[in-house]
């Protein structure tokens, strides 16, 4: 895998995102790729917060993977900085390629450069082989997630 680049997203990158973002079950539920205006609007948001990391995963040329990295500094656990892994997404013919494992251990390495002390993230509770994966890679379920739509 060694034609793999990880490198921070930019504005052109945006509609290779909200694709892999709306393929599966549950993107296609919630996301709009035809409409990319509210997604840019938010890029541009994100990449003016230096807490805010988008991530994309580039092979030949073409954008095969993504996550964002949020950092937030914190009082609880004597004052430690924490990260926040989300939005990781695959491009369906890279799934099961070990790229998904390259780019949460970039993002895991990331948080430690960053002087993060705690790493967490949120799966649905519907996406068990993602439970599976992150397990496989470390993580622990110890908490139950809450969400309340606005």
């Amino acid at each position: 895998m060694s034609d793999l680049e990880i490198r921070p997203a930019a504005l052109a990158d945006v509609p290779a995102i909200v694709a892999m973002l709306a393929d599966d079950p549950l993107g296609a539920q919630r996301e709009s790729p035809d409409d990319l205006t509210p997604y840019r609007a938010a890029f541009r948001q994100l990449a003016d917060d230096p807490n805010q990391h988008v991530i994309v995963a580039v092979r030949e040329g073409r954008v095969v993977g993504t996550l964002q990295l949020t950092v937030i500094p914190g009082l609880s656990r004597r004052g430690s900085t924490r990260s926040v892994i989300e939005g990781v997404r695959i491009h369906a013919d890279e799934r099961g390629s070990g790229l998904g494992t390259q780019l949460i251990e970039w993002a895991v390495d990331e948080s430690r450069r960053r002087d993060c002390q705690l790493v967490q993230l949120t799966s649905d509770a519907t996406r068990t082989d993602a439970h599976r994966f992150y397990e496989r890679l470390g993580f622990s379920a110890s908490h139950v997630g809450f969400k309340l739509a606005l």
